[in-house]
């Protein structure tokens, strides 16, 4: 059993040099009941079926500290446990429909539910958001399930629970899901000042701007550096029957221009399989978002939550700094995640 999380928790941010911050504390004390109530033994867990908590639901600003948190309680979970990119599962889910097409939709969700009954008792999914109709006309139906089947899920966010998906298309059909999660959910706001990923020193060593001729010498100076005695090969990738081709391909260090990538009608699917095959990225020329392109700005975050969640370091160039990258007014408080993911992304230590 996982006992004295605080004592822990003290003693990793001890190790690791971290502040110990009293809010944080507060939530890792929480974490210690909602373990201690979800994760009985089987005689016991027979009769505390009443016990309607099954989620743990984490969120707050941008560099609070919820990823650190929640990764610090799972690292120790010693049960079967997954952590998966929101995107990631649902892709998931429907590959097993696909397969499954010739059930009625209820069937198909307890088949998926029972099967990830067999291979987990944790879900952990960090940076949750919904931007998709399909997954959220389906989420009610499928969490619920999965909560009958007793699948405890942690989830870190920027938002609360009620505001998931907000002014989405036919939110009407997302509310269940919301009622659901409100209902399973010990909900919790993280509120610290600072963001822990901006105060390190030399935080953009890999963020080069402005899109000049300068700029242009000194990515490829870093880029001719990493790929050093690598050789140049074009990769395909196969995705569902499409292919997709990194043209700039040297032995794990991919190179993009952001139209490659958020240009084209390109989804979650396809960022996965470009960062199974990448051990670094470069994605040049970002833009200044508006209304105008916003659907390119919103490919842009689900990227780079993909490779945030895999922990793939990269190298930027853009027009403006971190700082003054405007947003569309629609994807504001989703942006401010992926600026500070960016700060973090551009910074990580990294071997090739």
């Amino acid at each position: 059993m996982l006992k004295n999380l605080e004592e822990k928790f003290n003693s990793y941010c001890n190790t690791n040099n971290l502040e110990i911050n009293k809010n944080q504390v507060i939530v890792i004390k929480e974490l210690q009941n909602y373990y201690k109530n979800n994760f009985k033994s089987f005689i016991s867990e027979l009769f505390s079926k009443e016990y309607s908590k099954k989620s743990f639901y984490l969120y707050g600003d941008v560099g609070v500290g919820k990823t650190m948190i929640l990764n610090f309680f799972f690292n120790l979970f010693d049960k079967k446990k997954r952590r998966l990119h929101f995107n990631e599962f649902m892709l998931n889910f429907h590959d097993f429909v696909h397969d499954q097409r010739n059930k009625d939709e209820e069937n198909i969700i307890n088949l998926f539910v029972k099967d990830l009954k067999s291979k987990v008792s944790l879900i952990y999914f960090d940076e949750f958001q919904v931007t998709n109709i399909v997954d959220a006309m389906i989420l009610g139906k499928l969490f619920e399930q999965i909560f009958k089947e007793n699948i405890k899920i942690i989830l870190t966010s920027n938002i609360k629970i009620s505001d998931l998906y907000k002014d989405g298309l036919q939110r009407d059909q997302f509310v269940p899901f919301i009622r659901i999660m409100e209902e399973k959910s010990i909900e919790h706001k993280l509120i610290i000042e600072d963001d822990y990923r901006k105060i390190k020193e030399n935080y953009t060593q890999r963020y080069f701007f402005p899109l000049n001729e300068e700029t242009n010498f000194r990515i490829n100076k870093f880029f001719r550096k990493i790929t050093k005695d690598k050789k140049l090969l074009s990769k395909n990738l196969k995705i569902k029957g499409r292919i997709f081709t990194i043209h700039n391909f040297y032995e794990g260090v991919s190179r993009f221009n952001f139209e490659d990538l958020c240009d084209q009608n390109l989804g979650a699917e396809d960022y996965l399989e470009i960062t199974k095959n990448s051990k670094f990225i470069v994605i040049e020329k970002i833009p200044q978002f508006n209304e105008i392109n916003s659907n390119q700005q919103q490919r842009f975050i689900t990227l780079l939550d993909i490779i945030y969640d895999k922990k793939i370091p990269i190298a930027i160039t853009a027009s403006k700094s971190l700082n003054q990258l405007s947003s569309s007014k629609s994807l504001e408080t989703s942006f401010k995640r992926s600026i500070s993911r960016l700060y973090e992304l551009t910074s990580k230590e990294f071997k090739l």
